[in-house]
Formats: structure tokens, C-alpha cells, sequence
């Protein structure tokens, strides 16, 4: 088996030997590509199986460029469909459960990627699902029941500290969702002297020695999905969340572990005019996140949000290419959606200015020096990043920022009385 991946610039893909079967994850707004590499490989013999959550959502569209779909859980359904390949008995259809107990899933093979390519090749996953239902997110997609899954702790630690990598990032749509789950985690990674980022919602703040218990597990960052600093927006979208004026509150818990905050805002709900984003950029700089991350309101294909906007005839086009949050694809109710563009990009602009990446800088001088070289690295310095690539220097780079990120936990006692409790 081989892997190829078009963001390595690697050029054309692997034909010499031929694949007897290609296996494509379909991502809303990489389907096209993912058909033309489809159509490519089918013309020269190959089976091409398509899956992912975009063959979920449209798996009528999706089949007709593949030789077979595969809906829900791929992991436990790929071995079943390449049997079938092997004895030319490939079915159009294959329909894979999530009931399947997730410690059953097997780890991946991470020695098919190089760490030289990568930030990590520690890509973690915990927990599968998640309890919130937000009407915006593809877990919220029509016929996707994912019910919220752990895999053992035991087994989560063993797979981190075989990686050899410094440094994980959990995917999980939540890590935060079960706080026990997460408290057991926390102290069954807290051995491996590893540090590790991770996707939690803000009511995880609510136990604030959690909050520390996950700092002294070698958490040093967390990506939040404050959505918006409207309540009515939230309510509208069904997310279950504490109210936004207490979000300051609960940034601070965790910047008083040392854990810096990555906040994901949506721009274009119902309830948001051409105000919401002066006031969101403001609201960063006076809280001091260290990043965030802006999207325009996508709907996507076969979530709740999309089938409103349908209904109401405010879907400008589905051009699937530009479903991406960085692009209108309907009409706001507040704002024009030329001015929704424009105050997406200015937000932007203005985030990752000098000034503002310094407005944002840590309270604790000992964290400045890192958090400036990331946060220059990451966007400022957008011309570099494809000569890493190809050069195959990712790895490299981002090394000694890890390593200084680990000193720094080094150094940190992490006791109650540092947080003022």
C-alpha cells in the first residue's frame, strides 16, 4: 500500500505499478479533484472506491464516479472490500456501522508517512462523535448517526508514545465531551513527558483542575469553537454552550494552565451584521488568543442548516469548489454578502498584523519568544511554506519549537497555587 498526497507537491500520481484498487476520501470541496483523479485512474484499469464525508451527504453524485461508495465507518469495511475486489465480485454499495466498539479499530501505519514531510505523523484519535448537534456541522449531516465512542486509554498512550513523535494532535471532534473519559486520558499520557493539542468545547472549564490536570499531561494548546459572541446566533444554531459573556472567564482558565487558545468564529448567522467583526477582532486582542481561525457560514450539503437555506431560496449556487468558509454561498439576512466577504478577509488582515499578533502576546514573558515564532511562522510567512514542502523541511523547522514548548512544561510546576486557587 502507498499513500499520496497532493499538499507534498509530489507531482502526477503513482501509476508504475498500476493499483488494482484506489481508495479516495472525498472532501466537499475537494470532490471535483477527487472525481478527475477518479475518472484518471478508472480509465487506466484501476477500481476506484470513493468515501469520506461527502460520499455520506451525496452518495448518489458520488457513485457515479466510482466503482464502489463507502458509507460510515470505512475502517472496519475496507478489508471486506478489497476481498471483494480480489475475487472480481466489487459491490456498488457497502454500508460500514459505528457500532462497532472503536477500541476494535485498528491503529494506522504511521511508517508509511515520513516525519520529515509533517509537523507530526501523531495524529490522535480518542473519541468518535460528538454530544452537541450543531445545525451548521456535518455531524449533523441527514442519515450520519455517529454515536460518541472512547477507545481505551491504555491503548491511546501506547499508540502516542509509539509514534516517536514529540509532539500529538487529537482529531477528535470534541476531547472535552466526556470529562471522566478525559481526566483518565489525561493521566494515562501524563507519563510520556509528551506535549499534544487538542479540539475541546469551553463548558470543559467548568472543572478548572481538569483544565490543569490536561497542562500537566503535556496539553499546551486547545482549539475552541466559541462560534460567535452572539447568543441568539448560537441558540439558533442548536449549540449547547455557556453564554458568550462568560467566555473571557473561561479563556483565562485556561491561559492561568499555560494553555494557549485557538478560537474558531462564524461569520454570516442570522443575527450578525456588519458590526460582528470589528467587535470579534477586538474581543481576541483584549482576551489575548494566540490564533484563530474565521469562517463564513458554509451549509453543507445534507445538514439541517443547508436544507433551511434551500428552503428559504438563499443558496446562491452549489458549486462545491467554494463550499469552503472562505467563500459566500448564500445570502445573509444582516449584511450583503459582498460585505460579508469583505469583513471575513479583514478580519484576517487585521489578526495577523504585527500589531495584533503582539496585542495577543502571553501575559508570561517566558512564552513570548515561542508564541511570536509560531504566530509569524504560521501566516506571516506564507511564501516559505511551499519551498519546506518541497524541499521536505517541515519536520525540521518545526522541531525546535516543540522542543522549546516541551522545556517550558519542563520548567512549569503546574501546582493549584501558580493558578491562584
Amino acid at each position: 500500500m502507498r499513500i499520496w498526497d497532493e499538499n507534498l507537491l509530489q507531482g502526477p500520481p503513482p501509476l508504475v505499478p498500476l493499483p488494482a484498487v484506489v481508495g479516495i476520501t472525498v472532501h466537499l470541496t475537494f470532490a471535483r479533484r477527487a472525481y478527475e483523479l477518479a475518472a484518471w485512474y478508472r480509465h487506466r484499469g484501476a477500481r476506484v472506491v470513493l468515501g469520506g464525508l461527502h460520499v455520506m451527504a451525496c452518495p448518489d453524485e458520488a457513485a457515479a464516479h466510482a466503482d464502489a461508495i463507502a458509507l460510515g465507518d470505512g475502517t472496519l469495511t475496507w478489508p471486506v472490500i478489497l476481498r471483494d475486489a480480489a475475487r472480481g465480485q466489487l459491490q456498488r454499495r457497502y454500508v460500514g456501522s459505528f457500532r462497532e466498539p472503536f477500541r476494535n479499530t485498528p491503529a494506522p501505519r504511521r511508517a508509511l508517512v515520513s516525519a520529515r514531510d509533517f509537523l507530526t505523523t501523531a495524529s490522535l484519535i480518542a473519541t468518535r462523535g460528538c454530544t452537541n448537534r450543531c445545525g451548521f456541522c456535518y455531524l449533523a449531516t441527514a442519515g450520519l448517526h455517529m454515536p460518541c465512542q472512547h477507545r481505551d486509554v491504555e491503548q491511546v498512550a501506547a499508540e502516542f508514545a509509539a509514534s516517536g513523535q514529540p509532539f500529538g494532535v487529537f482529531l477528535d471532534n470534541n476531547l472535552g465531551a466526556d470529562r471522566a473519559y478525559l481526566r483518565r486520558l489525561c493521566r494515562a499520557l501524563q507519563p510520556l513527558g509528551k506535549i499534544w493539542s487538542a479540539a475541546v468545547t469551553v463548558d470543559v472549564t467548568d472543572e478548572p483542575d481538569l483544565v490543569r490536570e490536561m497542562a500537566e499531561a503535556g496539553c499546551t494548546g486547545v482549539f475552541v469553537g466559541f462560534e460567535s459572541l452572539t447568543d441568539r446566533n448560537l441558540s439558533d444554531a442548536g449549540k449547547r454552550t455557556p453564554p458568550a459573556a462568560d467566555y473571557a472567564r473561561r479563556v483565562r482558565i485556561f491561559h492561568e494552565a499555560g494553555i494557549q487558545v485557538n478560537g474558531s468564529f462564524v461569520f454570516g448567522f442570522d443575527h450578525d451584521g456588519p458590526d460582528c467583526f470589528a467587535r470579534t477582532c477586538e474581543w481576541l486582542e483584549a482576551n489575548r488568543l494566540a490564533c484563530a481561525t474565521f469562517h463564513i457560514l458554509t451549509p453543507y450539503p445534507g445538514t439541517p442548516l443547508f436544507r433551511q437555506l434551500a428552503a428559504e431560496g438563499r443558496l446562491l449556487h452549489r458549486n462545491w469548489d467554494l463550499y469552503d468558509t472562505g467563500h459566500v454561498v448564500f445570502q445573509p439576512k444582516r449584511m450583503t454578502a459582498e460585505e460579508l466577504a469583505a469583513g471575513y478577509e479583514w478580519c484576517y488582515r487585521r489578526l495577523f498584523s504585527a500589531a495584533s499578533i503582539w496585542a495577543r502576546r502571553p501575559e508570561s514573558w517566558p512564552a513570548v519568544p515561542g508564541y511570536l515564532a509560531m504566530s509569524f511562522l504560521y501566516k506571516k510567512m506564507n511564501w516559505l511554506w511551499p519551498w519546506l514542502i518541497r524541499y521536505r523541511l517541515t519536520g525540521w523547522v518545526w522541531r525546535p519549537l516543540v522542543e522549546l514548548s516541551r522545556w517550558r512544561r519542563g520548567e512549569s510546576s503546574c501546582t493549584p497555587a501558580d493558578y491562584g486557587q
